[in-house]
C-alpha cells in the first residue's frame, strides 16, 4: 500500500523546503519521488514559439524524494508515519501517532475520466491486424 498518494496534504521534513506543507500533485513511483504544490520551485526557460511568442521563464514544481515528506495526520494536524490496517474489510492507511484513518480520494475506475485505462477502456488494436 502506498504511503503517499496524489492529493495528500504532506509536510516536508528535510531539505530547502523544510517545515512547508503542500498537496501532492503527482507521485513518480519509478523514481521514488513526489511533486508537491509550492515546494521545490524551479525556473523553466521557454523558447520563443508560435504557442509562446514572447518566450521567457516560468516557475514550476520539481520532484522531491518521497522519503523527505510525511503525510499530515488529520486529527492532530501534525506530520505522522503511516501504517496500514483492515477496517470493515478494506485495507486503509492509518496514522501511527493517533491511529486515525487517513482519508483518500475515492478509488476505482468510476472516478477516472472517460478514456482512462481500466475496466471500461477499449483494448488497443493488435499490431499486424491479427489477434
Amino acid at each position: 500500500m502506498a504511503r503517499i498518494r496524489k492529493g495528500d496534504l504532506v509536510a516536508v521534513m528535510s531539505g530547502a523546503g523544510k517545515g512547508k506543507r503542500g498537496r501532492v500533485l503527482r507521485v513518480l513511483t519509478d523514481s521514488g519521488r513526489v511533486v508537491v504544490e509550492g515546494i521545490n520551485l524551479v525556473h523553466k526557460h521557454l523558447r520563443k514559439s508560435q504557442k509562446n511568442p514572447q518566450g521567457g521563464r516560468i516557475r514550476k514544481e520539481a520532484p522531491i524524494h518521497a522519503c523527505t515528506v510525511l503525510p499530515v495526520d488529520p486529527s492532530t494536524d501534525k506530520p505522522t508515519r503511516v501504517s496500514s490496517a483492515v477496517v470493515d474489510g478494506r485495507r486503509v492507511r492509518v496514522a501511527r501517532k493517533s491511529r486515525s484513518v487517513i482519508a483518500t480520494q475515492s478509488s476505482g475506475t468510476a472516478s477516472k475520466g472517460p478514456g482512462a485505462k481500466g475496466a471500461g477502456a477499449p483494448k488497443p488494436a493488435p499490431i499486424g491486424g491479427k489477434e
